[in-house]
């Protein structure tokens, strides 16, 4: 079970990375994924290879008969030899080995006074499922579209990502009487 923090226990900005030496380094990885695999960052495509590995375990027809998840499951080797599947698990293990050299790494949940930490991850969770919704309509996720798209200068990319910004600053606005 996780703690519980207001959002007075935030922790210090003092034990996060700076976000200019952050950003920097993320456009290092992005740039040398561009070179070396051709291809830019991204989550959904991975992910998709969990999914289609997951249920060619448990439901081979479905995944046979379903030509996303055939595309994903078939080619040469099996579909967790895939790059992007290995760009996941160094996510999460950067992650876990960040957290842990700050030691920010363990379970909590952080809410306002006015929302129960029982809302917040109900929010979360329709909030995660409604952006893995909108991946695989849109094919593709937010941080290839940003990431990816914007390093290239597509104009798709970017009008997506000050749509994005605006209606994160629209629903911000809407929801912050939950956090004040």
């Amino acid at each position: 079970m996780s703690s519980v923090s207001s959002d007075k226990a935030l922790p210090s900005a003092s034990r996060f990375w700076h976000p200019y030496v952050a950003g920097t380094l993320l456009g290092m990885v992005l740039f040398l994924t561009f070179a070396f695999t051709g291809h830019g960052l991204g989550a959904s495509g991975g992910l998709t290879r969990l999914i289609a590995a997951a249920q060619g375990q448990l439901a081979p027809e479905h995944v046979r008969l379903n030509p996303e998840l055939a595309n994903a499951a078939g080619g040469p080797g099996h579909p967790l030899n895939h790059w992007l599947v290995w760009m996941i698990a160094g996510v999460l293990l950067g992650g876990l080995t960040s957290g842990a050299a700050a030691r920010r790494l363990k379970l909590e949940t952080f809410t306002g006074p006015r929302l129960s930490p029982y809302w917040r991850w109900g929010t979360a969770l329709l909030g995660g499922l409604l952006v893995g919704f909108g991946a695989r309509l849109a094919r593709g996720c937010t941080s290839g579209q940003a990431l990816s798209g914007g390093a290239v200068l597509s104009l798709g990319s970017w009008a997506f990502m000050f749509a994005v910004f605006a209606g994160g600053y629209l629903v911000a606005y809407l929801v912050r009487r939950f956090w004040n």
